[in-house]
């Protein structure tokens, strides 16, 4: 199970979030209260193993500036998280190791997700950032030949059930393992890890041994 922790503003969190077991570590460049800048970023995988995944969150950028981010940074991932458009989606996906396209819960996205060329698909609801839970239902929709990963309102005391009604390959969370806005609770952390994974079906990818090896699989 792939677990994602989103929204860490220090090396602190970065370094606690990986001690837990995730997998990847998000990093908000869009205007939001958990919004970093490329300088502290890029101080903090200085730090961080070089099997994690390190996620740079953009909304609305241009391709180009955040290419420019993500190398400047040294990120191995990009997650879209706005009205970009599919041949910009592309355009990023052909220049960084793994792209993720975050598309709210229902979207006619949804159907065209082939034409971004991500990686991933993220599932998210309608407001991303906000911690509201969507109906999960419409997250069976997405299309079983992608990696769907479902963020949205997701805590340690509901993931387990999320994990199980829409069988995600994995999960994101920013809101839902925080002690303040920006900053991450071990508790919080250790046991949405623990439930994520617990959920996932016998067998799944880092289900007993722990964090995923998500370039094996590129």
């Amino acid at each position: 199970m792939f677990v994602k922790i989103c929204g860490t503003t220090t090396e602190e969190d970065a370094l606690l979030a990986v001690a837990m077991g995730a997998d990847a570590v998000g990093f908000i460049f869009a205007p939001s209260p958990r919004q970093v800048a490329a300088t502290r970023v890029r101080d903090i995988l200085t730090r961080l193993p070089r099997e994690i995944m390190t996620v740079g969150v953009f909304r609305d950028e241009a391709p180009e500036r955040v290419l420019e981010i993500v190398q400047e940074c040294r990120l191995t991932g990009v997650q879209l998280h706005g009205q970009e458009t599919a041949e910009e989606s592309r355009w990023l996906g052909e220049r960084v190791q793994f792209l993720i396209q975050a598309v709210p819960a229902g979207a006619p996205e949804l159907a065209h997700i082939d034409d971004y060329g991500a990686n991933a698909v993220l599932i998210d609801s309608a407001t991303p950032g906000s911690g509201q839970v969507f109906d999960w239902s419409l997250a069976e929709g997405a299309p079983s030949h992608r990696k769907v990963i479902l963020a949205g309102g997701l805590t340690p005391e509901n993931v387990g059930d999320a994990v199980r009604r829409v069988a995600p390959w994995g999960v994101d969370v920013a809101t839902g393992v925080e002690s303040a806005p920006g900053r991450k609770d071990a508790t919080k952390l250790r046991e949405f890890i623990n439930a994520a994974r617990a959920a996932a079906p016998a067998g799944y990818e880092g289900t007993e041994s722990g964090p995923y090896d998500w370039q094996e699989d590129l």
